[in-house]
């Protein structure tokens, strides 16, 4: 009985980190805050423009994270399918774009997490997901009460509806983790 409950939860772990990894890799829109390179709306815009301004990864690497999201966009908004080289311009995500400060830390920390825990997910059971999208909820909910100083347009820091979507999925994970130490 016990070994029929527990393989009913791990397919339901393994649906869910797919449903988070396509959340994260079609760039469904979570949130919109602004970033070193604009606006970002999910977790993989705010990892992909830090990682871009800053030059860590090839752009190649960008590009290929990156395309997925794009073609979904064209294909939900019926415009033609983007070039997979200028993928990049797509998102206005250029080497000569202007630097500035991030004070987002938190939905920096928490869109890694969130990128990393979606990746992880599909070959084994993590928990980075959950630690990012909480991270991500506590920098976009602190933004809308209290503020940052310096900010010209604190009005941009928004959480889409889906969010609860995303933090969903991850916490069937942890559910899941949770009924196998409970059982032990």
């Amino acid at each position: 009985m016990a070994s029929s409950s527990k393989r009913w939860a791990k397919s339901i772990s393994r649906k869910a980190s797919f449903v988070f990894f396509l959340l994260i890799l079609l760039q469904i829109p979570l949130f919109r805050i602004p970033c070193r390179l604009g606006i970002c709306k999910s977790p993989l815009q705010v990892t992909s423009s830090q990682l871009i301004a800053c030059q860590y990864v090839p752009q190649a690497v960008m590009k290929v994270l990156l395309y997925p999201g794009a073609v979904g966009k064209a294909v939900y908004k019926g415009k033609p399918l983007p070039s997979y080289s200028k993928v990049l311009n797509f998102y206005r995500f250029t080497k000569g774009s202007a630097k500035t400060e991030y004070y987002y830390l938190e939905v920096l920390v928490g869109s890694y997490f969130a990128v990393a825990g979606a990746f992880l997910g599909l070959v084994g059971s993590w928990r980075l997901s959950i630690s990012g999208i909480l991270l991500i909820i506590w920098g976009v909910a602190k933004e809308a009460i209290l503020g940052q100083e310096g900010i010209k347009n604190r009005s941009s820091a928004y959480m889409y509806p889906t969010m609860s979507i995303a933090l969903r999925y991850p916490k069937q994970e942890l559910d899941e983790a949770c009924s196998n130490v409970n059982k032990q």
